[in-house]
């Protein structure tokens, strides 16, 4: 008996070409996508804030003039739209999966907001006061508080080679009980060298810990920094009388071990 033919009819044919997987895999496009746009958004803001952050740090100074206060300020509320902007997207565990994007601009800020503060109160910004100006809940962990307040270090040296440039001495705060003379820049970054040098890393139970991979060049990055500021007073009292007005010491004076730059503007 001869086999009869079916033939199938469009909707049939359509439902026999459809994978049962069709469905699953446009999900995890969606999820992709969803991902990638957010990667993005995340990384623009970070370079916005780092951008607005080095500005920021150019512009300080002791004292700060009005029109220049009302300009950071300025600046200081747009990183915090920025921050704002991103923190449905850093959420929950999103904020350590983007933790990377996010990190340079975390950085930059902390190294802004630590310069101002120690500008203000010449004393050093605590995590807790540095988690408080960031908005939106998001999390700044303690690698990016630490290694923004290495890259303050660079900030410091700058101020204190350029104080002494336009005011032959060092800067130095308030007097205080049992120093009159009140406790200049070189205390400060020696002290900061110290703690830094006290570092113990090699208990990080996380091997992409962004303070374990970086502590090296970190550190002698800020010794090199605080060295340039101690050269300089060496300078300035030995032979700073045969020195014309204006005078600004040579930042790599005496920097024989090592040629690698303080990070730029």
């Amino acid at each position: 008996m001869a086999g009869t033919k079916h033939d199938l009819d469009e909707k049939d044919m359509e439902e026999a070409t459809i994978s049962p997987f069709m469905s699953m895999f446009e999900q995890f496009r969606n999820e992709l996508d969803e991902h990638q746009d957010r990667r993005e958004r995340i990384i623009k803001a970070s370079r916005d804030i780092t951008a607005l952050s080095k500005k920021i740090v150019r512009q300080l100074g002791s004292p700060i003039p009005p029109p220049i206060a009302k300009e950071i300020k300025t600046r200081y509320d747009s990183i915090k739209d920025f921050f704002t902007s991103i923190a449905p997207d850093l959420q929950g565990s999103n904020g350590w999966r983007y933790q990377k994007q996010i990190s340079g601009g975390c950085q930059e800020y902390v190294e802004a907001i630590s310069f101002q503060h120690y500008l203000e109160t010449q004393t050093l910004i605590t995590h807790q006061e540095a988690q408080g100006l960031i908005p939106g809940g998001i999390e700044l962990t303690v690698d990016d508080y630490v290694l923004g307040l290495f890259d303050l270090t660079g900030e410091l040296m700058r101020f204190g080679i350029t104080s002494m440039a336009a005011n032959a001495a060092l800067p130095r705060g308030a007097a205080t009980e049992g120093n009159d003379e009140g406790r200049d820049i070189l205390v400060d970054l020696r002290s900061l060298r110290t703690n830094f040098e006290s570092l113990d890393t090699s208990s990080s139970s996380s091997d992409w810990s962004y303070l374990k991979k970086d502590i090296e060049k970190k550190i002698e990055v800020m010794k090199q920094s605080v060295e340039k500021v101690e050269n300089a007073v060496y300078g300035m009292i030995i032979r700073g009388r045969e020195r014309p007005k204006g005078w600004v010491p040579d930042l790599n004076e005496g920097q024989e071990r090592s040629r690698e730059a303080v990070e730029s503007y």
